[in-house]
């Protein structure tokens, strides 16, 4: 399901279903506020570890080796994904005092939340891979605060569209 505020998120989603199973037709089914993409296969559930009985966050999901290759060689593409999917990028603005009077500052900040340890493990180590400092604001989120590592991730994340 991909909001139909973001058309050109809609369209990568259905761009990489086609990229993975060429021969497979991706469908768009229109739903109120959003756009359900599908493409059936049965080997959906052997190239994507989310897949499979029960709530995701319940189960294991495991980068198998070859997986694991191919984020370490783009962990960009895997953040930015993590981030459209699950993440926002607000601004934090904060009150504070100088000597005489009370002064405002604002920048941006990027927070990804799942409650699965299974995505935020693997999502925290693609953010070490590409130099970007993270901590955990709350268990099951990963918050990108400082001003350097939020523009770092912007080169990376990118708007949605």
């Amino acid at each position: 399901m991909c909001a139909d505020s973001w058309p050109g998120l809609q369209d990568e989603c259905a761009e990489a279903l086609l990229a993975i199973r060429p021969d497979n037709k991706v469908r768009r089914l229109p739903r109120q506020g959003c756009t359900e993409i599908n493409s059936f296969s049965k080997h959906w559930p052997h190239l994507f570890p989310q897949h499979g009985p029960g709530k995701r966050q319940d189960r294991p999901i495991r980068l198998e080796e070859w997986r694991q290759q191919i984020v370490d060689a783009n962990p960009g593409n895997l953040v930015r994904g993590l981030m459209h999917s699950d993440g926002c990028r607000p601004v934090n603005r904060v009150k504070g005092k100088s000597a005489d009077e009370t002064c405002f500052y604002e920048y941006p900040r990027h927070l990804f939340v799942n409650e699965s340890r299974d995505i935020l493990e693997p999502c925290g180590k693609a953010l070490d891979l590409l130099d970007v400092k993270w901590r955990h604001s709350k268990p099951n989120t990963i918050s990108i605060a400082r001003r350097e590592a939020a523009a770092r991730l912007d080169e990376f994340v990118g708007p949605k569209y």
